[in-house]
């Protein structure tokens, strides 16, 4: 049962409006002001608040306030009651993170309808997201519609970047977050000598560079564009105020970053124990999973090579094998995987 807090100062519409939320099938606890409400929340969180905000003692952009600077608190689902539709009021709400309003008086199908339509945007999480089978983009869409993610990036200047431009350098103080809008970009890290081992790549619709934003230190790699590309720039504040008010999205960006801890950790191990035809295999898979059915895997052999960490030789003789037994199909700039389920059998 999900539990909704109602603060409202006057007495009727808080008796009637509770009355309406109970027989809907909400819990319901209510308070006659901005400060009892924060107490009671403070108590027992709630799923959702209902906020009157011209209240004595705390009102309702008070109650706000206090909710989005409390840790307990933030990311409560927020809907506003008031009597006031002057559009200052609406603009200040929504500026500190109201979800929706209501202007009183209102029926139960809006309020209802309110309620649900704030509810459902917290439902779409799911506890778990398979990050070697397209879980960061499963979840990216779906924190869009929690967190409105999609806001970060929207009405702000696409960045063109060429082709091998750095984006950023390892050691580099992080500024933002990175969001492919159009082409390709990798993330690397280079040894003593000046070989390259590939991180990550990230393609349409993927965040990048955000790992040093929640640890607060330098980038621990560079990020350099594999193709002509364009970049959309979310600004570190921006990007942190999202996952302070989306406790839902900062829990899931915390078990990606333990994802991608593991990946990291899988990949090594690979590099170390692993034969070259099994590393190269796995990540011929891998990006095959991304790119899709019947879709080229355009990366260049150096940049394959830097991926599985052999030599290019190495890697261009292990394509010659799996071409040869009809696993894959070389073109100059691309690959295309013809037979996945035969390519993981053959890599032992």
């Amino acid at each position: 049962m999900k539990t909704i807090l109602l603060i409202e100062d006057d007495d009727a519409i808080r008796e009637n409006t509770a009355e309406l939320l109970e027989l809907a099938g909400f819990g319901v606890h209510t308070a006659e002001n901005g400060q009892l409400g924060v107490a009671q929340a403070l108590a027992t969180r709630p799923d959702l608040v209902i906020c009157d905000i011209m209240m004595p003692v705390l009102d309702g952009y008070g109650v706000l306030q206090i909710f989005n600077q409390n840790a307990q608190l933030a990311g409560v689902p927020f809907i506003f009651l008031t009597a006031k539709t002057e559009r200052t009021d609406l603009r200040r709400g929504m500026e500190l993170g109201a979800d929706d309003y209501l202007t009183k008086p209102f029926d139960k199908a809006e309020l209802l309808s309110a309620i649900a339509g704030r509810l459902h945007r917290f439902q779409h999480l799911k506890p778990e997201y398979d990050l070697q089978q397209g879980g960061l983009g499963e979840f990216l869409d779906d924190a869009r519609v929690v967190g409105n993610l999609s806001s970060l990036s929207a009405d702000r200047k696409v960045h063109a970047i060429r082709r091998k431009q750095n984006i950023y350098l390892e050691g580099d103080e992080p500024t933002r977050v990175y969001f492919v809008k159009a082409g390709r970009v990798k993330t690397l890290k280079s040894n003593d000598s000046g070989k390259e081992l590939i991180t990550g790549s990230y393609g349409p619709g993927e965040f990048f560079g955000y790992l040093p934003l929640l640890q607060h230190t330098a980038h621990h790699d560079s990020a350099v564009a594999t193709d002509d590309s364009e970049l959309v720039y979310i600004p570190k504040d921006d990007f942190t105020q999202l996952l302070l008010r989306n406790p839902e999205v900062g829990q899931q960006f915390i078990r990606l970053l333990a994802g991608r801890v593991s990946e990291r950790e899988t990949q090594l191990l690979a590099m170390a124990y692993s034969s070259i035809r099994r590393r190269v295999a796995d990540t011929l898979l891998q990006l095959h999973a991304q790119a899709g059915p019947d879709a080229h895997i355009h990366f260049t052999r150096e940049d394959l090579a830097a991926m599985v960490g052999t030599a290019p030789e190495s890697l261009i003789r292990t394509l010659s094998e799996f071409k040869a037994d009809g696993l894959v199909e070389l073109l100059p700039k691309s690959i295309r995987v013809l037979q996945p389920d035969k390519l993981r059998q053959a890599r032992w």
